[in-house]
């Protein structure tokens, strides 16, 4: 037993350095070439932003209702923000506003209402290459001390393929969760594809490329919520959520309400400040889709800082991202056309695994 806390003590002290860490400490685990070194927290003595830079805003209307032509104008767009930045904004996708306002409300409920006790048996564990389940405050990563409850469901705690032996008591607290959400996630899962085509179709790759490996494919749904922030948290320099890239292909992120999400632009090395109109759908490429893509679209830096206006501070932040996998037994290889291959063919889960090791502990990897 003494072991045991001794263990834990020194986790949560690695933890609480995390925000002193940079990102290049970790680099053994990473699958992708990542040069780019930054603070996993906000440094206002060392970080740079760019004030000016915005972010593509790519309208699905183009996609949708204007033909091959439009199509062609939503991928240029698309890839052209992806390839610069890797995060773009997307209007007019298709989905009711009011159905990210259901799940805005529905997540706070969430988490201001299921005691801990109901939340213990459902402690987050790994599922094919997915730690999948509830993660507590300040230990969503063993590396840094983030500010933020976590909760991962993937394609098994929603009962989309009608399967006869599902429960939805081995995945969710409160089952009458699970017919909630799964409206969002059949609702995203309907951009999957248009947005996979539209990537490939500016990369000049048959567009029909990953048809099959996207259909009722796997995904990540995470319910991320950030307490509001006591004075001492306030004064501390850890942010929100650490600085890291997204392990998918590319991730869906209805607007947030609240300020904090920051990109990095590789190229500027600046900070971005996103800010997103309400109702829309910010996207980002990961990292399946820079080995896929042979470096072209860089999986991007992120991170959730404290809020820039104080007042902000004092309410719960929430968001509800859905990253977008592919199975684990599907091979990642480098698209055709893209030049000279930087990655051998990799299994997706012994490719996701590897990186997430730096989460989780050097005992996550299936190698």
């Amino acid at each position: 037993m003494a072991q045991q806390q001794d263990s834990a003590k020194q986790d949560l002290d690695a933890r609480d350095e995390g925000v002193h860490a940079v990102n290049q400490e970790f680099r053994r685990y990473e699958q992708v070439n990542k040069s780019q070194t930054y603070g996993l927290s906000e440094n206002q003595q060392v970080d740079e932003f760019d004030e000016n830079y915005q972010i593509r805003v790519c309208d699905m209307a183009d996609y949708f209702h204007g033909g091959e032509a439009g199509k062609v104008r939503f991928a240029q767009a698309l890839g052209q923000g992806m390839e610069d930045i890797g995060f773009t904004i997307l209007v007019n996708h298709g989905i009711d506003p009011q159905l990210f306002e259901q799940t805005d409300k529905a997540v706070r409920r969430f988490f201001e209402t299921i005691p801990m006790s109901a939340r213990q048996p459902y402690l987050a564990q790994r599922h094919g290459s997915v730690n999948q389940g509830y993660f507590p405050i300040k230990e969503t990563t063993i590396i840094h001390p983030d500010l933020v409850e976590g909760w991962v469901f993937c394609r098994r705690a929603f009962n989309l393929d009608q399967k006869p032996d599902f429960s939805a008591s081995q995945f969710w607290p409160e089952p009458e969760y699970e017919p909630l959400f799964r409206q969002l996630i059949q609702a995203e899962a309907q951009l999957i594809l248009p947005i996979m085509q539209s990537i490939l179709r500016y990369l000049n790759v048959d567009i029909h490329h990953y048809d099959d490996a996207l259909t009722a494919t796997n995904f990540g749904f995470r319910l991320n919520y950030y307490p509001a922030l006591n004075e001492q948290q306030q004064q501390s320099s850890g942010g929100r959520m650490l600085g890291h890239e997204d392990v998918d292909l590319f991730t869906f992120l209805p607007a947030p309400k609240e300020d904090g999400l920051q990109a990095l632009h590789r190229k500027t090395q600046k900070w971005v400040r996103l800010k997103a109109p309400p109702g829309s759908i910010i996207i980002n490429t990961g990292d399946y889709m820079q080995r896929i893509t042979n470096d072209r679209l860089p999986s991007t830096t992120h991170r959730v800082a404290q809020p820039a206006n104080a007042s902000q501070a004092q309410r719960a932040r929430v968001s509800f991202p859905m990253a977008v996998y592919v199975w684990e037994d599907e091979i990642l290889e480098v698209l055709p056309g893209l030049g000279e291959p930087k990655y051998p063919p990799i299994r997706a889960e012994t490719f996701h695994t590897r990186i997430t090791s730096k989460y989780y502990g050097d005992d996550y990897s299936n190698d």
